[in-house]
């Protein structure tokens, strides 16, 4: 006998989604968080889409959503090791709502409030419970093994169920016991770490010129991670800031590098300290970012069993950071699914096979596809977060300071300086690879064009 129609595993945004999508439908559904509370675990650099979200709750902001501030600005600067350049957008149609659908949070209030929605609409919300794995029936998942409490004394139980699904992140032990999923590699994952700076709202307002609840998305590449591929941020709260980095595992074990040295470096920047100057630090976090690419996604299905979000590596690698919309998504479909095996009574492989033809036909499935060599560009060409910045600061310099030089000799040795620091060929080789990395105007014609210039530059 069944204790529930579906298991979720995991109360962050994918889990939530697929849970709330299920009880909606009219599944009796329970959702497992292994943390006090949901988001008590959970960690993200701070900016929430809410498309998603809006078509799961379209009154959210009306029902107390814990949103933090909406984007209205969004900033890149380019560090070198002494300098910033910097570019910025801000839209005055962002100051209203939608918000362009995008607004800062922190994870321990959202994902409680967002779990607490989908209570409201019958979901079994329970915490404190770590899953130790699947229960099984002629192969079939029909359930899954718990603890509550900590320590060897820990209470121990099994909570049965036709189908199970997994949200439970990038470090997805269920999904890897199960198969699903290889072992995280190094190579395939970056790691986020954040610290949340208390400045207090006035401070915000006046340090990053804002108004009312106007955010900023500030984003840092360069000598922001040490010259290692990667970036930091700060994303605006309500009176703290969000302050981090991500940078790619394998690089920082090659280069000795520990997340805590590049955040620390990061803070220090001449461009970074006095936005966080006197601050204080009220949380610390990490989080692991799956990088595989479309080519080493995991599985997502098996018999009585769907892996979401961050576990099926359904996140956005490229300049996009759309994590917590795809996870929304995701969640989304694979609830769908499960209602279409619990009207069925099918929850093979083939049955849920509808999960994996949803992921594949949306927007999600695009995002990756598209920016799929993303990550191997920026592993590939060392030079745009080291020796280009360097020189970008040196010519910029050259071009604005004040000095003796005549007409027309600032542009000789601005010129002077590109070719030498940087490059006509390099520059060109490495816009190419941009181009195909992002797939844009005529992706992938141009690869016969590289190996040219390869061979004879």
């Amino acid at each position: 006998m069944n204790d529930f129609d579906a298991i979720v595993v995991g109360a962050g945004p994918s889990g939530v989604s697929a849970a709330l999508t299920m009880a909606r439908g009219g599944m009796n559904v329970v959702l497992l968080e292994r943390g006090p509370y949901p988001g008590s675990k959970n960690l993200m650099g701070g900016v929430l889409y809410t498309d998603v979200l809006s078509r799961l709750i379209p009154d959210f902001i009306e029902k107390g959503a814990p949103l933090e501030r909406h984007v209205a600005e969004k900033r890149w600067s380019l560090l070198s090791s002494d300098s910033a350049s910097t570019a910025a957008f801000k839209n005055t149609k962002w100051d209203k709502p939608p918000f362009n659908h995008s607004h800062t949070v922190l994870r321990a209030r959202f994902d409680k409030w967002f779990a607490a929605q989908a209570e409201g609409e019958g979901v079994e919300l329970v915490c404190g419970v770590v899953v130790d794995g699947m229960i099984k029936e002629e192969g079939r998942v029909v359930g899954v093994r718990t603890r509550t409490g900590e320590g060897t004394d820990a209470a121990e139980g099994e909570l049965r169920a036709p189908v199970v699904v997994l949200c439970e992140g990038a470090n997805a032990l269920l999904a890897e016991n199960e198969g699903l999923k290889p072992p995280a590699s190094s190579d395939d994952c970056a790691i986020g770490v954040k610290e949340v700076i208390k400045l207090g709202e006035d401070t915000i307002a006046e340090r990053f010129n804002l108004e009312g609840r106007q955010g900023v998305a500030w984003e840092f590449i360069g000598a922001a991670t040490g010259g290692l591929p990667g970036a930091g941020f700060i994303y605006t709260n309500h009176d703290t800031i969000s302050v981090g980095i991500v940078a790619y595992l394998g690089e920082m074990k090659e280069d000795g590098s520990t997340p805590y040295d590049l955040l620390d470096t990061f803070k220090a920047h001449p461009a970074v300290r006095p936005l966080v100057r006197g601050g204080e630090v009220l949380e610390y976090g990490a989080h692991l970012i799956p990088e595989s690419g479309v080519g080493r996604l995991p599985m997502r299905v098996k018999d009585g069993l769907m892996s979401v979000g961050d576990a099926a590596g359904l996140i956005s690698s490229g300049p996009r950071h759309e994590g917590s919309n795809y996870a929304m998504a995701s969640g989304v479909m694979a609830g769908e699914t499960a209602l279409e095996a619990h009207e069925s009574g099918d929850y093979t492989v083939s049955g849920l096979s509808g999960y994996n033809k949803a992921v594949e036909g949306s927007f999600i499935w695009k995002g990756i596809e598209r920016y799929s060599q993303w990550p191997g560009f920026l592993k590939q060409n060392p030079q745009l977060f080291s020796g280009w910045p360097e020189a970008l600061a040196e010519m910029t310099a050259s071009t604005l300071e004040v000095d003796n030089y005549a007409t027309g000799e600032a542009e000789d040795k601005l010129m002077e300086l590109f070719n030498r620091r940087i490059g006509v060929l390099p520059f060109a080789m490495t816009a190419l690879q941009l181009r195909n990395s992002l797939k844009i105007f005529g992706y992938g014609k141009t690869d016969k064009l590289l190996e040219y210039i390869s061979r004879n530059w």
